[in-house]
């Protein structure tokens, strides 16, 4: 196990070239926020937008879309229900997230089998929240792409098959080994761990507290994950994956001094600072 510090941000954040553009940053399709879970597709783009991703798309209830708009006008959004705009966009996208806000009905059950069947060996693909519900309960194939899990503890007894008190680094790296190699897995706790399958060395954070206790956190974390696999390509996608893991709880840490609770959207708000830093 290797405890994560400021130096792996270092490393990851990089300065952008003079002549960059926004299509080398990442092109992000976030696909939830059915209804009720409106707010949480939102929170994700705000973290995928603020961490610097060069496109963000979103797809979501169409109800859902003014909302998005009135906080997010950098990003695009379409209706959910569109399958042929959704199948176009899938192929265009580096990076996709589904979960954040997917409701559990046959609707997004249906979205998720499309996107799973459709994703390629060239992308990455993120399930959190409902898509890791519907991945641990139905018979869905293994995507193709690039895998990153973000389930908390229940969501990860329910894809693991190790029930809380069975959770050890041991088991759950014998869990994460059954995946394909290279699947990543970003265990939501005190102490968040984060594995790779094929990998012997898994990483944890030292920091991040009961501050971080409130709807959308995860929302956030997984829209920050989407952020810099699209960004960064001079590290390894555990790399970025574990950068942004390590952020999200770092900038919590230091709004917590001030604060009781810290919201979601704050830690969003900070990051272009903390990655100038």
């Amino acid at each position: 196990m290797k405890v994560v510090d400021y130096t792996l941000l270092k490393k990851v954040i990089q300065p952008r070239a003079l002549n960059g553009h926004k299509g080398e940053y990442g092109r992000l399709l976030l696909i939830g926020g059915t209804y009720p879970f409106g707010g949480a597709i939102i929170m994700a783009a705000m973290a995928a937008i603020y961490s610097g991703a060069g496109l963000v798309t979103v797809a979501t209830d169409k109800e859902n879309i003014p909302s998005l708009h009135a906080q997010l006008p950098e990003a695009m959004a379409f209706d959910i229900r569109d399958e042929k705009l959704l199948k176009e966009q899938v192929q265009k996208a580096d990076v996709l997230l589904i979960g954040p806000g997917l409701a559990e009905n046959p609707l997004e059950k249906a979205t998720l089998q499309l996107v799973i069947n459709l994703v390629s060996e060239r992308q990455v693909f993120i399930m959190d929240g409902g898509a890791i519900s519907f991945f641990s309960k139905e018979v869905l194939p293994f995507p193709k792409a690039h895998t990153i899990f973000t389930p908390h503890q229940k969501e990860w007894e329910r894809l693991s098959g190790l029930k809380l008190t069975e959770q050890t680094l041991e088991k759950s790296q014998e869990a994460v080994n059954a995946f394909p190699v290279k699947t990543i897995v970003v265990q939501k706790k005190h102490g968040t761990t984060i594995f790779q399958s094929g990998n012997r060395n898994c990483f944890q954070l030292s920091i991040g507290g009961p501050y971080q206790a409130t709807g959308g956190m995860g929302d956030t974390l997984a829209g920050m994950i989407a952020g810099f696999t699209g960004q960064f390509k001079t590290s390894s996608l555990l790399d970025r994956v574990t950068a942004a893991v390590y952020l999200h709880s770092a900038i919590a840490e230091e709004l917590s001094k001030k604060s009781y609770v810290v919201l979601p959207t704050e830690i969003s708000k900070a990051i272009p600072k903390w990655m100038k830093r």
